[in-house]
């Protein structure tokens, strides 16, 4: 099991919950769609997955440990099992694509001779092979997700978490994300993607979960539809 809540509630301020009695499994090799209004609790679902925060109540399991609790310094090699992919792309504007993807490599110390092909590689699978010098900069929207996104995979996550992924480029653009998802999913990766986009959802016919009022539930198996991704 990758992940497992129990009974989890996550609390900010004043004690108001922004997320209730979560309980939820992801299971190795998952595809899951995570959906809900906004300020339903999807960020803030994230997070706790991949350590950012931890909850208030509740149990929460990550590969099989124990978190709920844990120590920070036991922490950074459970994240990086874990691959983030943010909306906002959070790309630093300094560095070129090829340094913005190889960044997760260099601050865990791994020699540059061990990942450099690593890199390039990613950078040719998501269409950028062309673009190693490239600064963010000079980079479209959609460019700047897949730079992010290659910088996620970079590490080999089992486990792969988008927040609104889609949210910044256009549509053909997030079909071709989307399918890149799709893709790493059948390569073994665990994933979950949080998305306003119900089309793609639609299209795509994953397992999804609604978030609504903090509390999480599960949503019956779309019917996929033709026309979009696939």
């Amino acid at each position: 099991m990758i992940v497992s809540f129990e009974q989890v509630g996550l609390a900010y301020e004043a004690g108001v919950e922004s997320l209730k009695d979560v309980n939820f499994t992801l299971e190795e090799g998952e595809f899951r769609f995570l959906t809900g209004p906004s300020g339903a609790g999807k960020t803030s679902f994230l997070k706790l997955i991949y350590l950012a925060l931890k909850p208030t109540r509740g149990k929460m399991t990550l590969f099989g440990e124990d978190v709920t609790n844990a120590a920070r310094e036991s922490l950074p090699p459970l994240r990086r099992r874990i691959g983030v992919v943010f909306q906002e792309f959070r790309l630093l504007d300094h560095l070129t694509a090829f340094e913005n993807v190889a960044l997760p490599m260099k601050v865990a110390g791994v020699n540059q001779q061990q990942y450099r092909e690593d890199v390039r590689e990613l950078l040719n699978w998501v269409g950028l092979g062309s673009r190693l010098d490239a600064l963010p900069q000079t980079l479209s929207g959609g460019e700047k997700q897949r730079v992010a996104l290659a910088r996620a995979l970079v590490s080999k996550p089992d486990l792969i978490l988008a927040d609104e992924p889609t949210g910044n480029v256009d549509p053909q653009m997030g079909e071709k994300i989307m399918k890149l998802f799709v893709e790493l999913n059948k390569l073994g990766a665990a994933v979950i993607v949080a998305t306003h986009d119900l089309q793609l959802v639609e299209a795509l016919g994953k397992k999804t979960m609604r978030l609504e009022g903090g509390r999480l539930h599960d949503e019956p198996m779309p019917a996929r539809k033709r026309g979009r991704a696939r």
